[in-house]
């Protein structure tokens, strides 16, 4: 059985989600359920009832008094709920954000989980000191930052059934991203490569399995250079050969 992958979809980063998406179908040897986070989608279901403004043309969230550096910030822990809406009957689902290529198979991410977790992600100890990413979007820092980038959801675990609406609509963002709703012991660890920050983490002889350009990537101006840029291009290339 496949598992189903939530991918961050911000208006902003269309060719970063195109490549993304092919990279990760492409690697895997599983069937794999994409399905985009679009957080207007999630409005206009009712689903998503967080009052949001845009302030200096930066899209801001009211409960978190914060920025929004994309428009999937908070809508991402939507993950479980929109998978439950798609029918599925898989334990796991995946989310990661939009500007991810991958090149290992999410099979072997699945082999490194186990059900007596809630969550899987890399627990990455992230502390940049740059004060602006991606485009000029505000470097914020929070506990566990970049922990909630990549994350692999178990639907069956009870503690997940904290994770409601009535939550989701209330909480800082801050508090979601730190994963409020669980305890430490029930956020599990997975292989640092499946969430490999271009700019902080170590370069190996070995391609990274999932490698995440955080401060910003090569569909943007300036960052076209960036560690693995190549690889990058050529998925999106690919996808755009086939109409991804």
């Amino acid at each position: 059985m496949g598992i189903d992958v939530c991918v961050g979809w911000d208006p902003r980063e269309k060719d970063a989600y195109q490549a993304c998406v092919n990279s990760i179908r492409s690697a895997s040897s599983i069937e794999l359920n994409i399905i985009p986070i679009v957080m207007g989608e999630l409005k206009e279901a009712g689903l998503y009832t967080r009052e949001t403004e845009t302030r200096d043309g930066r899209l801001w969230d009211v409960i978190s008094g914060a920025p929004m550096a994309t428009e999937f910030a908070v809508s991402r822990f939507f993950a479980p709920l929109l998978a439950e809406k798609h029918h599925s009957k898989s334990q796991w689902v995946l989310f990661c954000d939009c500007d991810f290529l991958w090149t290992g198979d999410v099979a072997d991410l699945v082999q490194e989980l186990s059900t007596d977790k809630a969550l899987f992600c890399v627990h990455h100890n992230y502390a940049p000191s740059e004060t602006t990413k991606m485009d000029g979007q505000a470097q914020l820092l929070y506990s566990r930052k970049n922990w909630s980038s990549m994350m692999v959801f178990n639907r069956f675990h009870p503690a997940n059934k904290k994770l409601t609406l009535e939550l989701l609509n209330s909480v800082p963002g801050r508090d979601l991203h730190r994963f409020c709703w669980l305890e430490d012991d029930e956020i599990g660890s997975v292989s640092s490569d499946w969430n490999w920050l271009e700019g902080h983490s170590p370069k190996t002889d070995r391609l990274p399995r999932a490698i995440h350009y955080t401060r910003g990537g090569p569909w943007m101006e300036g960052w076209e250079h960036v560690d693995y840029a190549k690889e990058w291009l050529e998925s999106f290339e690919s996808a755009s050969t086939y109409g991804e």
